[in-house]
C-alpha cells in the first residue's frame, strides 16, 4: 500500500509513499525526478510530488491490477500495463487516458515507450511481445 523513497547514500528511507488500497507493484520517477508514477492490484496507478512525497493524481480506468507505469521520454505521457489485458496511454499533466491498446490475448505484463517514443512495445501473458506505432 505504500512505496518508500530512499537515501541512495544513507540507506535511510527519506518519504512514504500513501494511498493505494493494495500494494504497490511498480514504481518509477519522471524524466525531470520531480514526480513518481505507481502502479497496483487496486486498478490504479498515482502520481506523486516526489519531493513532497504526495500523491497529486489517481489514473484510474484499468479492469485489473496495474502491473507497471512508465513515462515517456519527455515526461508528457504515461503508459500503464494490466492485467485487464491492455495497456494505456494518459496525458501526465491532466491525468486523462488517451488512448487503449487492445489486442493482447492475456495479462499485459509491461509496456515501454521507444527512446524517441514513436513506438510502444508490449509484453504478455499470451507469450507475445507487439510493437505498436
Amino acid at each position: 500500500r505504500t512505496a518508500k523513497i530512499w537515501d541512495s547514500s544513507t540507506g535511510e528511507c527519506t518519504k512514504t509513499l500513501t494511498g493505494h488500497g493494495n500494494a504497490v507493484c511498480t514504481a518509477a520517477y519522471s524524466p525531470d525526478g520531480s514526480q513518481i508514477l505507481t502502479g497496483s492490484p487496486d486498478r490504479t496507478a498515482k502520481i506523486c510530488d516526489s519531493s513532497k512525497g504526495e500523491c497529486t493524481q489517481t489514473l484510474t480506468g484499468h479492469g485489473d491490477q496495474v502491473n507497471s507505469a512508465v513515462y515517456s521520454a519527455d515526461g508528457s505521457q504515461i503508459l500503464t500495463a494490466s492485467w485487464d489485458r491492455t495497456a494505456k496511454m494518459w496525458d501526465s499533466s491532466t491525468g486523462e487516458c488517451t488512448q487503449t491498446l487492445t489486442g493482447q490475448g492475456n495479462t499485459v505484463w509491461s509496456a515501454v515507450y521507444s527512446p524517441d517514443g514513436s513506438q510502444i512495445i508490449t509484453t504478455s501473458a499470451d507469450r507475445t511481445a507487439k510493437i505498436w506505432d
